[in-house]
C-alpha cells in the first residue's frame, strides 16, 4: 500500500510541469502601448471564434483559431485606433486566413510578413498572429507604428509549421492582384466560389487548395491548385472530377491536368487554347528538403578548416626543419667527439676494374 502510494505521488509530481504547460495561459497579443498610442479601457479577449467574426466563425475554426483580443488605442492628438488580434496554429493558418480576408483593391504594405491596407484599415500578420487595424484618421507615421506592434507581437515558441510552399506554383502572367486564396476546409472553399465542390475535392484525403484569379480575353478565370500528399491520390482524385464533370446535366467550362501531386483546374470565361496554356503554366518541381542543422560556428566553418589546414602545413614544415638541423648538428658533435667511429667512411676503398683499355693496333703484313 505504501509502495503504491509513492508510485501516485511520483506520478503527480512529475506530471505536474507538463500539465502547467500544457495548460498555460497564452502569452497577450496586443501590448499597452506602442508607437505613440496607449490603451483605452480594457482588452477583449476571447476563445470563441463567433466573438471573433460572428460570420465567419466556423471557418476560422477551419484555419486553426486559438484566441482573439481587441481594444481600442489613442493618441495624445485625440485619434484612435481599434485593433483585433487573432493567434492559430500556426503560421500557415495565419497566412490562410490573411489570404481569406484579404480583398482585390487592398495595396501591399511592408508590415510584419504581410500586409495589405484599403483607406483606413490595415489587415497584416506576423508568425501566428493576424492583426486588422482600423485608423479613425490615416498618417504619414501609421505604417511606421504598425511595424512598431509588428515586432511587439509576442512569437510562437517551439517548432511552428512556416509557410505553404503551393502558392508559389501560382503563374505570375495575367494574375488578379491579391485574388489567391489559400484553403484548409470545405467552408472556407464554398466562401470563395471554388469551381468544384468541396467533396470532389476531399480534405480528408489531405488536402490543400491555393485558388487565383486571371484575366483573359473574356473576363476572369479562376485557377484552382489541390494538393495531394502523394500522385496516386491526385491521380485518384483527377479521375474523380473528370468523371464528374463527364456526367454532369449541364457540365460547365472546366478544364483539369495532374502534375506530380497537384491537380490543377481551370473554369471561367476563357477560350480552349488560354485554359491549355494556364494549365501548362503550373508545372510540380519536387524539392529535397534537408532539414538537419548543418550548423556555420568556428567548429564546422569551411574557411575555419582551410586556415587549419595550413597551419598545419606550417607546423609540419617547422618540424622537418628542425628535425633536418638537429640531424645534421648531431652528427658534427658524433663526429668531433668520436671521430672516424660512427659515421665514419674509408678514404681508400677497394673496387673492382675491368681494364677495359683498348689494345694497340695490330700492324698489316704486307704480301
Amino acid at each position: 500500500m505504501r509502495l503504491s502510494r509513492f508510485h501516485f505521488v511520483l506520478v503527480l509530481v512529475l506530471a505536474t510541469p507538463l500539465f502547467a504547460e500544457t495548460h498555460a495561459p497564452a502569452a497577450p497579443m496586443l501590448p499597452p502601448e506602442f508607437g505613440g498610442w496607449q490603451i483605452s479601457g480594457v482588452v477583449r479577449a476571447s476563445r470563441d471564434p463567433a466573438v471573433a467574426d460572428p460570420v465567419n466563425a466556423a471557418v476560422l475554426k477551419e484555419y486553426g483559431f486559438n484566441d482573439f483580443e481587441s481594444a481600442s488605442y489613442i493618441r495624445d492628438d485625440g485619434r484612435k485606433l481599434t485593433l483585433k488580434a487573432a493567434r492559430f496554429a500556426d503560421t500557415s493558418d495565419a497566412y490562410g486566413a490573411f489570404t481569406f480576408y484579404k480583398t482585390p483593391p487592398m495595396l501591399g504594405e511592408k508590415i510584419g510578413d504581410q500586409a495589405g491596407s484599403l483607406n483606413e484599415r490595415v489587415l497584416f500578420y506576423r508568425g501566428n498572429i493576424l492583426i486588422d487595424a482600423v485608423f479613425q484618421k490615416l498618417s504619414a507615421m501609421s505604417a511606421a507604428e504598425l511595424r512598431e506592434l509588428a515586432s511587439a507581437l509576442p512569437l510562437a515558441t517551439g517548432s511552428t509549421q512556416g509557410l505553404p510552399g503551393l502558392p508559389a506554383y501560382l503563374p505570375s502572367q495575367a494574375y488578379v492582384k491579391n485574388s489567391a486564396k489559400y484553403v484548409l476546409g470545405p467552408l472556407a472553399l464554398e466562401k470563395v466560389n471554388a469551381p468544384i465542390s468541396w467533396q470532389l475535392a476531399d480534405f480528408n484525403a489531405g488536402a490543400e487548395i491555393v485558388l487565383g484569379r486571371y484575366a483573359s480575353s473574356g473576363g476572369q478565370a479562376t485557377l484552382m491548385l489541390i494538393s495531394y500528399p502523394t500522385p496516386q491520390i491526385a491521380g485518384d482524385h483527377l479521375r474523380k472530377i473528370e468523371a464528374a464533370q463527364s456526367q454532369a446535366a449541364a457540365p460547365a467550362a472546366i478544364f483539369s491536368r495532374r502534375t506530380g501531386p497537384i491537380v490543377v483546374v481551370v473554369s471561367g470565361a476563357l477560350s480552349q487554347s488560354e485554359a491549355k496554356s494556364l494549365l501548362a503554366s503550373v508545372n510540380y518541381e519536387a524539392d529535397v528538403t534537408w532539414n538537419e542543422n548543418t550548423y556555420f560556428d568556428k567548429r564546422n566553418n569551411i574557411g575555419n578548416l582551410v586556415w587549419n589546414a595550413l597551419v598545419l602545413c606550417g607546423i609540419l614544415m617547422v618540424f622537418a626543419l628542425v628535425v633536418g638541423i638537429a640531424f645534421g648538428g648531431l652528427r658534427v658533435l658524433v663526429q668531433r667527439i668520436i671521430p672516424e667511429k660512427v659515421f665514419h667512411r674509408e678514404q681508400q676503398m677497394e673496387f673492382i676494374s675491368l681494364q677495359l683499355a683498348e689494345s694497340p693496333p695490330k700492324s698489316r703484313t704486307e704480301t
